[in-house]
Order: C-alpha cells, then structure tokens, then sequence
C-alpha cells in the first residue's frame, strides 16, 4: 500500500499550524523592546494555562494551538534577544535606540530606532532594517541623507538625535 494513504499515529493534521516565521536578522531590542517581549511571553502563557483549565478544552483545541504557536514563537524571540545598552550609543550620530528628528522639507517629523518586534510606524518606533533606519544610521546632526521609500527617494536631514530614557 503506498505511503500517501497512511496516517502516522503521532499526525494531528487538525492542530498542526506552521510555526510563525522567524527573522533572519539578528534579534536586536531595546530595553523597553525587551519588557514587551517578557510582557506578552507571560500574558501568552497565562492565556494557555486558562484553555488548558477550562470545562471545555476539547472544544478549544484550536486556540489551544495557535496559543502554543505564538508561545514557541515568543520564547525563542526572548531567548534570542540582544538587549542594546542605550547608554553606550553614540551620542553623536545615529545608533539603534535612537530617536531621530529629521526635516523631511515639509516639516519636522520624529523617529525612534527600535528592533523589529517593537516596530509601530504610526507610532514613529521603526525597525532598525527599514529603509529609513538604514539613510539614518550613521548621520550625524546637520546630514542629509536619501530615504529610499517605495514612493520615491526622499532626502531628509537630521535635526536632532536624542537617546533619552528608554520610556
């Protein structure tokens, strides 16, 4: 009988969920970055001990896998994590941590340079792989430099660079 019409005992195809992806860069964070990781990893687990203690957690073993998904996912984010010590950045150029202010010609606007689990454009937190961090890091105050957006190239000029409390 041919293969493909067998089921192993230890396949659970109705639980089974593909990991979620990893980033093939190095896990750099901010000690705030960190807390969220450290933060969610708890409320995660505490969201699976509360499915695995209710009446019905046979009806729930669908969440119970993508909470065990997300699970896998954070802990090898926290253990993966490279905490970058803020005060050790260069106070005179743009480093990971910072929070840049740069005159884009039509006005001010401000940006912190973060890793990539703590990234929130809207926020103004970029992931220190994004376009923008890449033009920035390295500038110095009074430096152009050329942002390559998907709308087009844009030069911006850093203003201010502050490293701050980690808030």
């Amino acid at each position: 009988m041919s293969r493909a019409f067998v089921k192993d005992a230890d396949e659970n195809p109705g639980n089974a969920l593909p990991d979620i992806p990893l980033s093939e860069h190095p896990n750099y964070v901010t000690p705030r970055g960190l807390q969220q990781l450290r933060d969610r990893l708890a409320a995660t687990q505490a969201r699976r001990d509360a499915i695995k203690a209710a009446e019905d957690a046979l009806g729930q073993q669908s969440e119970l896998a993508s909470v065990e998904r997300e699970l896998r996912w954070l802990n090898t984010r926290v253990s993966s994590a490279i905490e970058i010590d803020l005060a050790q950045q260069p106070r005179d150029r743009v480093a990971f941590g910072a929070t840049v202010i740069v005159d884009t010609g039509e006005g001010e606007r401000r940006y912190r340079i973060v890793g990539e689990d703590e990234a929130d454009a809207e926020h103004g937190l970029v992931s220190y792989v994004s376009p923008l961090a890449r033009a920035l890091i390295g500038a110095r105050i009074g430096e152009e430099v050329v942002w390559h957006r998907p709308a087009g190239d844009m030069r911006v000029e850093v203003v201010a660079i502050d490293y701050g409390d980690d808030t």
